[in-house]
């Protein structure tokens, strides 16, 4: 039986072959695409012209095969082939025709929606997310996640249900109808059924069913984690303002004296604290006499020293005297190799004798005599 298919103008490859897999037809397309002359195609094996890439072309040959059969060529290109048997006069089956297109384009673009499939369906069985999809109507069209697990719904249990009828007034709802009207919004906290979600919408552009995609999240644990570490933070921020207070206590002795223990070890930022509580509390008490206990201090550096005897000048502008008590002789002596100026400055050896000075002139008593001396008040 003669084919002549191969002459016909077809917008698809034909390839004919008999069982021995020689091409006997191929027409003008399978030149053009295949790049072969059919003179010198027709009575090759057509392996040779179509090489297959996990298929083979005699299983076309087979009587139950209704194919399609995809074939790979070594430049990356693919086609697709709808076999049909040919018989001849007496009803024997002699050959093939397979007809073909191009399906390179499609075939990228079925391995990118696995890709995705796979990827979504992972994103969904392992992360607790819930992914719903609605119409241009708020219908759901999808319901799928993990995160459904933990309320106790179904996948796709809302498929069919419009999203505001079924929450009413509720930020849900809202939610949803903004993002239909493809308004971007930031991430949305939301408590439904009893758990908290954080959710995002993706408006969907016209041309398609789905008309809003939404992603959410199940952050109850974590936003309850987040609310015990903020409570811990607070608590150490107290604990740390009640130790800041404890360790530079302000203590009035006597009316109108304030006694300020400095314990510890004392650089210029918690000085410039120290002066700023002292100063409050000298304003605020109306005190006339501030007693500086240096007895805890061991050492104490250039900046630090000064920072002490700025703080005795500020008490003085405020109307009160500034006492120094406690120095040891490490201190004195840096005091002395800073040349740190202590005139006009009361320093007595114990907080005993400050208080004694500090009462007395309060009484009008204190004696007149030189002033800035260890043993004034003796």
């Amino acid at each position: 039986m003669e084919r002549r298919a191969g002459r016909h103008r077809v917008p698809f490859v034909v390839v004919g072959f008999d069982l021995e897999l020689r091409i006997d037809e191929w027409n003008e397309s399978a030149e053009q695409l295949l790049g072969v002359a059919r003179d010198e195609a027709v009575g090759r094996v057509v392996a040779e012209l179509a090489p297959t890439r996990g298929g083979d072309w005699r299983a076309v040959l087979e009587d139950s095969y209704a194919g399609p059969l995809r074939t790979t060529l070594t430049d990356g290109r693919v086609f697709e082939w709808s076999p049909a048997p040919v018989h001849d006069e007496a009803g024997t089956r002699v050959g093939v025709v397979c007809y073909g297109r191009e399906v390179t384009a499609a075939v990228a673009a079925e391995k990118r929606v696995q890709i995705e499939q796979a990827a979504l369906r992972a994103f969904l069985s392992h992360l607790p997310t819930v992914v719903s999809v609605f119409d241009r109507e708020g219908t759901y069209l999808l319901v799928e996640g993990k995160g459904l697990e933990s309320v106790g719904i179904a996948p796709n249990q809302f498929v069919g249900q419009n999203a505001f009828a079924l929450y009413g007034n509720a930020a849900s709802a809202e939610f949803i109808r903004r993002g239909l009207a493809g308004e971007i919004m930031p991430m949305t906290a939301l408590e439904e059924f009893g758990k908290i979600w954080e959710n995002w919408h993706i408006p969907v552009l016209p041309g398609s069913d789905a008309g809003l995609v939404t992603i959410s999240l199940e952050v109850t644990a974590t936003r309850a984690r987040e609310r015990e570490l903020l409570e811990k933070l607070e608590l150490i921020e107290r604990q740390q303002r009640v130790i800041h207070e404890l360790s530079t206590p302000i203590i009035e002795v006597w009316e109108g004296v304030l006694a300020l223990p400095i314990i510890g070890l004392v650089d210029s930022v918690r000085t410039a604290e120290i002066m700023d509580s002292l100063l409050q509390h000298v304003a605020r008490m109306r005190a006339r006499h501030a007693i500086l206990d240096m007895t805890g201090i061991e050492v104490v550096d250039t900046s630090t020293a000064n920072h002490l005897i700025g703080m005795i000048r500020a008490i003085r502008l405020l109307g009160a005297e500034g006492v120094i008590t406690g120095i040891n002789p490490n201190i004195a002596q840096t005091i002395v190799t800073l040349g740190v100026d202590m005139r006009g400055i009361h320093v007595f050896a114990t907080l005993r004798e400050a208080l004694k000075h500090c009462i007395g002139a309060a009484r009008g008593l204190t004696r007149a005599g030189p002033r800035g001396e260890g043993a004034a008040g003796r």
